[in-house]
């Protein structure tokens, strides 16, 4: 048994061909509402709209956090 994390509903893991799928315990599948609002509040980025400057801060965050997981 696992706790969804936005809804903290009990669900278990059921295999479906090739995916995990949550179900909830009256075997019905499990669709969080809460799940489905903060994927769609997540910030699209198109290449064309980013500055060369914000493209390097951008790497450069991504650089440094690979960086810091090697040194542990």
């Amino acid at each position: 048994m696992a706790k969804c994390r936005f809804c903290s509903k009990e669900i278990t893991w059921m295999k479906e061909g090739k995916k995990n799928v949550p179900v909830e315990t009256d075997g019905t599948v499990h669709d969080c509402e809460i799940f489905a609002k903060s994927r769609a509040s997540t910030k699209n980025i198109t290449p064309g709209s980013l500055s060369p400057e914000e493209i390097a801060r951008y790497e450069g965050a991504i650089n440094d956090e690979a960086q810091k997981k090697k040194k542990r």
